[in-house]
């Protein structure tokens, strides 16, 4: 499979602070990639970094290379590189307005105006995100009316409404039940075939449910990267083995 995004000798620090230390790995496209290790590793700095919502921050600096499709990320047109990396958080927002406008939003945004039209894609997005059973008899109503998994599996369709080519999520099952957090490992495991997914997860088990290979980040290090199951039964690093098997963490 080819490289979707590449990191090269990528360093981030903040204020002088260094947050990222020479991270280099690959993620291979239709791949899903989940990114483990304690708080304060680097993780949501990586793929903030990705996406460049990190870039406003004060006293922030980037140096190394971080490739969308073989192109620095920096030189990709901001609204570009956003709908190719959409980007799931651990708390779900969704926007004011019914379901439909929220998953209407961003094709809307991207001239889409035949109501049909729209209606296949909120169907499309919603039925991928496995949410279409549970709403389609009330796409009218307030999306604030939905659970918090449902709300997250919302915000899932939305991202997928504007087809992007890599999803990044940001901790997506923190705050949900048992049930929702298996609904968004399902959809994860289908989608691949259609997206690239990047995971930073604090759950080792729901990386080694879901993922092909798996990054453990520590201190800002990239400690060690292989296939989930190695990863997860026989790691080389022994720092790797410790916080897989919880005597780190």
């Amino acid at each position: 499979m080819p490289e979707k995004i590449s990191a090269r000798g990528l360093n981030v620090a903040v204020h002088g602070s260094p947050v990222l230390r020479d991270i280099s790995l690959s993620v291979m496209a239709n791949e899903i990639l989940a990114i483990i290790g304690p708080a304060h590793s680097g993780k949501t700095t990586f793929l903030r970094c990705i996406n460049r919502l990190i870039e406003n921050q004060p006293g922030f600096v980037r140096t190394g290379e971080l490739l969308l499709d073989n192109r620095d990320v920096r030189q990709w047109d901001i609204d570009t590189l956003r709908r190719r990396v959409g980007m799931i958080f651990a708390t779900p927002i969704p926007l004011p307005g019914t379901i439909f406008d929220n998953v209407a939003y961003g094709p809307r945004l991207k001239g889409v105006r035949n109501m049909r039209r729209l209606a296949e894609i909120v169907e499309k997005s919603l039925r991928a995100a496995f949410l279409w059973d549970e709403v389609k008899d009330r796409l009218f109503s307030s999306a604030l009316r939905l659970s918090g998994g449902q709300q997250q599996r919302l915000c899932i369709a939305r991202t997928l409404a504007v087809e992007p080519e890599v999803v990044m999520m940001d901790e997506p099952c923190s705050g949900l039940d048992p049930i929702s957090t298996a609904q968004i490992e399902q959809a994860m495991r289908e989608l691949k075939q259609s997206y690239t997914f990047i995971l930073v997860t604090n759950n080792v088990k729901q990386a080694a449910r879901v993922s092909d290979r798996t990054a453990f980040f520590l201190s800002g290090e990239l400690v060690e990267l292989g296939p989930t199951a190695q990863i997860f039964t026989a790691p080389r690093d022994k720092r790797t083995d410790d916080y897989v098997s919880g005597r780190i963490g």
